[in-house]
């Protein structure tokens, strides 16, 4: 039961992956002043599917100086570490028990790094080798001051495991820790690779980044990839700072995300790379380490005195 339970969230994120694109291109075809996919269906809503027929179905080529074994893994590696990224999905009968379910996800969402560097460098092209490297150092930049900012939170929960922020979220977090949620916000952007830190698919200098030479299937389960880590963030900064409840008005609050994480694409330029450097180890980084000193010192404090 536990492995249906699975495949069937699986699948339904796979169909949510595929209407969050056709929500972008609505989003972006709004701000932009013109229609967007409207067409396929009713009000467009059959686009997804043909896309993804496309995708699919289109033919599969591949580099001839490339390494081939590494070119075709890495796309599939990619989707199976986002795949197993969702099984810490915070059932309230959970499909697996993770009592170390942030640790999970920082080895999962660190991974994810060598993903991006095989399909850029197996590739055997400048371009996607150029994409591949700027996206690793970003993603290795980011994770620290990420993975700081959590653990201010999960000193609040007194667990490593996300099925407790429902027990003790009260109080959305988020009102006490305003400034670590817009350093969150900004993390989680450059993490998962969009824009303004799209540095990894700078289409202006570099084509298409590290997945230049990808078609048909392979360049599929780099999107799915991509799309399915933008929804998972966003359940987790829910998860975090916005209330675990698990009702109705909690996916809303992950629709919200998702839709926040395509407005900044349609309204912010592409930051310059050195102040993307920059913002995470000389601004976020001390922001989070001394949030992080702040919260143990108060909590021993308040422990001491009980």
């Amino acid at each position: 039961m536990f492995l249906l339970i699975y495949l069937i969230m699986l699948i339904l994120v796979l169909i949510s992956v595929g209407f969050v694109t056709l929500l972008e291109r609505s989003v972006l075809g709004y701000i932009q002043l013109r229609k967007g996919p409207n067409k396929v269906g009713f009000m467009g809503l059959l686009q997804p599917f043909s896309d993804g027929l496309k995708l699919f179905f289109s033919e599969q080529t591949y580099p001839y100086m490339s390494n081939f074994i590494i070119y075709y893994f890495s796309p599939v590696f990619m989707l199976i570490l986002s795949f197993l990224l969702w099984t810490l999905f915070p059932y309230s009968f959970n499909v697996y028990s993770f009592n170390y379910g942030f640790l999970f996800f920082l080895v999962c969402s660190g991974m994810g790094v060598y993903g991006v560097m095989f399909s850029g460098w197996s590739s055997n092209s400048k371009y996607s080798l150029l994409g591949c490297l700027r996206a690793v150092a970003q993603t290795i930049s980011y994770e620290v001051s990420m993975a700081l900012i959590m653990m201010c939170f999960f000193l609040f929960i007194y667990s490593f495991d996300f099925l407790n922020f429902n027990l003790y979220q009260n109080y959305w977090f988020i009102f006490f820790s305003l400034p670590l949620f817009y350093c969150w916000l900004s993390s989680c952007l450059a993490e998962v690779n969009r824009s303004p830190f799209d540095f990894a698919e700078g289409e202006t200098e570099l084509v298409s980044g590290f997945n230049i030479e990808y078609s048909g299937a392979g360049f599929s389960f780099i999107f799915l990839s991509e799309y399915m880590n933008i929804i998972f963030m966003s359940l987790i900064t829910t998860i975090m700072f916005l209330g675990c409840d698990y009702s109705l008005l909690f996916f809303m609050k992950v629709t919200l995300m998702v839709f926040w994480f395509i407005w900044v694409r349609g309204t912010l330029p592409r930051f310059r790379y050195d102040k993307l450097m920059n913002l995470t180890w000389k601004f976020f980084l001390p922001i989070s380490l001394n949030y992080f000193l702040f919260f143990s010192t108060f909590l021993c404090i308040t422990l001491g005195v009980y």
